[in-house]
């Protein structure tokens, strides 16, 4: 499956800025089942600086530096990108206790080590009462991939997705004791309940293609940048991405822009600004699907 991306973040502050520096992290992945044919960014205005790098996580980063006055800040990523990612087999895996003896013993460090993804990060503290929500489905079956894509599932029937419901600073346990809000909460709900049981899980930031194949639902979030969750699923599976936001196993709808311990390592834009007042973001996204020969993985 080939897609084109266009994604649009415009940023208006209510007072100049002298000096600013962003990282701005909107190009997709180049592995994970997936390869990028292209990408560009455009920053407007033209950065003093710009240049690009991966991240501890192997993200790619793009360094931007702006010098003189300016009121606004207009970021434009387009990427071509093919997702060749296989249906995940999620009876074939592992029971959640072997993933989590696994996990806490294993040695290598490198970005998507599992164990960076065990314990509290910045946006993601354990919270029990999302531990105890979490062990009814996970404790249903003996297979960790269908234990789950069943959490993914009940997370997806129990909580409204409702855009203005919570912001960017909303945390675990108000947004679980909310019910309600965007995929950046459930996504965080998912995670630190995985987390809670001693299963290794990532935030994922990305997009979702704009228009379903002919007889499957809309998806929510398509209009915009995406969040999701992965599980670590032992060293055989490796990583698999759920949508909780969803309800399903993250497949060729998917397009991964960044994985991390949460959204405080994949901000889309992230940085130092000195202004005065609250400033104005939005963004856009528009994924068209160049081909379909072999139908969608991802949908509900």
């Amino acid at each position: 499956m080939i897609y084109d991306i266009r994604l649009t973040i415009a940023c208006n502050y209510p007072a100049a800025v002298a000096d600013a520096r962003h990282l701005l992290c909107v190009r997709p992945r180049g592995d994970c089942g997936q390869h990028v044919l292209s990408s560009h960014v455009d920053v407007s205005p033209h950065p003093d600086e710009q240049h690009g790098e991966r991240d501890f996580f192997g993200n790619f980063v793009e360094d931007v530096t702006v010098r003189r006055p300016h009121r606004d800040l207009d970021v434009e990523m387009r990427a071509r990108v093919r997702v060749d990612r296989a249906p995940a087999d999620l009876v074939a895996t592992p029971t959640l206790v072997e993933i989590a003896d696994a996990a806490i013993t294993w040695r290598e460090a490198h970005g998507l080590s599992p164990i960076h993804f065990l314990g509290r990060s910045r946006r993601i503290v354990p919270v029990p009462a999302v531990t105890t929500y979490a062990e009814e489905p996970l404790s249903a079956v003996p297979e960790a991939g269908t234990a789950v894509l069943d959490l993914a599932r009940r997370i997806h029937a129990d909580f409204a997705y409702e855009p203005g419901a919570t912001d960017v600073r909303t945390g675990v346990a108000e947004a679980f004791a909310r019910r309600r809000g965007v995929c950046q909460d459930f996504a965080h709900v998912m995670v630190a309940g995985l987390r809670g049981v001693g299963i290794p899980a990532a935030y994922v930031s990305g997009f979702l293609r704009t228009d379903p194949p002919p007889g499957k639902p809309r998806l929510e979030g398509a209009d915009s940048m995406h969040a999701w969750a992965a599980a670590w699923l032992g060293p055989e599976v490796g990583w698999i991405g759920f949508d909780p936001t969803n309800g399903v196993v993250a497949g060729r709808d998917h397009i991964i822009v960044a994985m991390g311990r949460d959204y405080a390592d994949v901000a889309p834009v992230a940085g130092v600004v000195v202004t005065a007042g609250h400033q104005r973001t939005s963004h856009a996204v528009d994924v068209v699907p160049l081909d379909d020969d072999t139908g969608s993985a991802g949908s509900a």
